[in-house]
C-alpha cells in the first residue's frame, strides 16, 4: 500500500488505486510512515452500525494482541490501540506477567481497576514474551507471533507452546533456506498439529 497522507498522530491515509482509506494506527507506526512512501501492514476491520473502521499493525503478532485485548470487558478497539501505542506486544506481556498495575496505568483511559481487569483476563492467554529464555531460532519473532494467532483462535498457553514447539524445525529450515520464517505457513502447520492431538485425544481439549 502507498501511503497518502497522515490523519493526526495516530492515523495515516493509504491510496488503494484511485481509493483512498484511512487506517487507524499506533503513533510509532504513523511516526515511521512518510507520504509516498509504500507499507505493509496486517490489518483489523471493526464492524459497527454506523462505521466500518480499519486498523493497521507493523506485523501479524500486534494485531493478534489488538484483537486479544479486546475480549477483556470494558476494552475496546481505541483502548486497545492505546495500549500498543504505550507498550509494545512484549512489553504488555512482561506487564501482565509481573501484574505490573504501574506499566498498565500509563495507558490512556486504563485505571487501576481497569489494569487489574487486564492482568486477571489476559494473564494465561497472552504467552510468555520472545526474551522470556527460551532459545529461538534466527528471526524470534516467528514463535510469539504463531503463538498470538493460536491463543487468540481459543486455543490455551499450554496447547499453544506444544504447537509451537511442534513447527520449531520447520521455522529452522524456512530461516536456513530464505533467511526468514514464514508466519502464516508456520500457523497452518501449527494448527494441523493441534488437530491431529485433538484427533488422539478428544476428551484433553475444550
Amino acid at each position: 500500500m502507498r501511503v497518502g497522507s497522515h490523519q493526526g498522530v495516530d492515523a495515516i491515509t493509504v491510496d488503494l488505486g484511485s481509493l483512498g482509506v484511512t487506517v487507524l494506527c499506533t503513533r510509532a507506526t504513523a511516526m515511521m510512515t512518510q507520504p509516498g512512501s509504500t507499507i505493509e501492514l496486517s490489518t483489523s476491520l471493526i464492524v459497527r452500525e454506523d462505521a466500518l473502521t480499519l486498523y493497521g499493525f507493523v506485523d501479524e503478532d500486534e494485531r493478534a494482541v489488538f484483537e486479544q485485548v479486546q475480549t477483556v470487558s470494558g476494552v475496546g478497539p481505541r483502548i486497545a490501540l492505546g495500549l500498543l501505542s504505550t507498550l509494545s506486544p512484549d512489553e504488555l506481556r512482561r506487564a501482565v506477567a509481573r501484574e505490573d498495575l504501574v506499566a498498565l496505568t500509563k495507558v490512556p483511559g486504563i485505571g487501576r481497576k481497569g489494569a487489574g481487569r487486564l492482568v486477571l483476563e489476559l494473564k494465561d492467554r497472552l504467552g510468555a514474551p520472545v526474551d522470556a529464555g527460551v532459545a529461538q531460532p534466527v528471526g524470534p519473532g516467528w514463535a510469539d507471533a504463531v503463538q498470538a494467532g493460536l491463543l487468540s483462535l481459543g486455543w490455551s498457553v499450554r496447547e499453544a507452546d506444544a504447537a509451537v514447539a511442534a513447527v520449531t524445525d520447520l521455522a529452522d529450515q524456512q530461516v536456513s533456506e530464505t533467511g526468514q520464517a514464514d508466519v502464516a505457513q508456520l500457523l497452518k502447520a501449527a494448527l494441523r498439529t493441534l488437530d491431529r492431538t485433538a484427533e488422539r485425544n478428544p476428551e484433553s481439549l475444550t
